[in-house]
């Protein structure tokens, strides 16, 4: 999900040279990641219809703290493509292979949207993997049937609205797999679920978001058995971008930081 109607990558990208990059298959997809800086691994997921280019302003903001970790999730940017019906659960699979690939035994993420609610379909799939985690317009529950408005803003006749896609996506092929699969949008995690995540969760909404219901945060975080919520005044989707950048930066690394 990339849910704003106004916005576009929000910053300009900074040419970082990575300590590594490589395109990996595993299970018979292809993955592609880059990583930076040292110390604990940190995990940067983006949304969907973008790639881990959207995360290149945060790298130096990180780097000293962490090793960072960007990774084109299944389907986006240099990975595999879609050869299946959208599935949010799958796509956490194949980020624990990879998790496994690299034999890292516990990892910190931050996760938008898209890349939120993979955070949690992983935190379920392997407890006690994820130390902490800061999950960005995502509740690990949503179904674009809920906002029917954007079946006709994530589509291909409104890619010129959608600036990012080619910014960002390999080619005009990638752009139309990714948004064919936007009606396939649909996860669910139930309130035993997220009873169930034992994951410090940072949970980051705009006040104007207008994709996600106060009433389903609210039971993310009634349920979460830790969770803190902040809610970024005069805000849309993208609660961490442009002039959010720099408290989002400081909130999220004193609370990855803290034991």
């Amino acid at each position: 999900r990339d849910l704003v109607r106004s916005r576009g990558l929000g910053d300009v990208y900074k040419r970082q040279t990575p300590n590594k990059k490589e395109l990996v298959k595993l299970n018979g997809t292809n993955i592609y990641y880059e990583v930076y800086g040292r110390g604990e691994p940190l995990f940067l997921l983006h949304a969907f219809t973008a790639t881990s280019k959207s995360w290149h302003p945060y790298i130096e903001s990180y780097a000293n703290e962490f090793e960072v970790y960007l990774v084109d999730l299944k389907g986006h940017g240099k990975s595999s493509p879609f050869s299946e019906k959208l599935s949010i659960k799958a796509a956490a699979v194949e980020l624990d292979a990879l998790i496994k690939y690299l034999q890292l035994e516990s990892i910190k993420a931050i996760g938008y949207s898209y890349g939120g609610d993979i955070l949690f379909q992983l935190a379920l799939l392997r407890p006690g993997l994820i130390k902490s985690m800061v999950c960005i317009g995502a509740t690990g529950t949503w179904n674009i049937n809920d906002v029917p408005t954007w079946l006709d803003y994530l589509s291909y006749k409104n890619i010129d609205n959608l600036p990012w896609m080619r910014e960002q996506q390999e080619n005009e092929d990638r752009i139309k797999s990714i948004l064919d699969q936007v009606p396939n949008y649909d996860v669910k995690v139930s309130d035993d679920e997220l009873k169930n995540i034992q994951v410090k969760t940072l949970l980051v909404f705009g006040d104007n978001d207008d994709s996600i219901s106060l009433e389903e945060i609210a039971r993310a975080k009634k349920f979460l058995p830790t969770s803190y919520l902040w809610i970024v005044p005069d805000t849309g989707h993208g609660a961490h971008k442009d002039n959010n950048k720099a408290e989002f930066v400081r909130l999220t690394k004193e609370f990855l930081t803290d034991r």
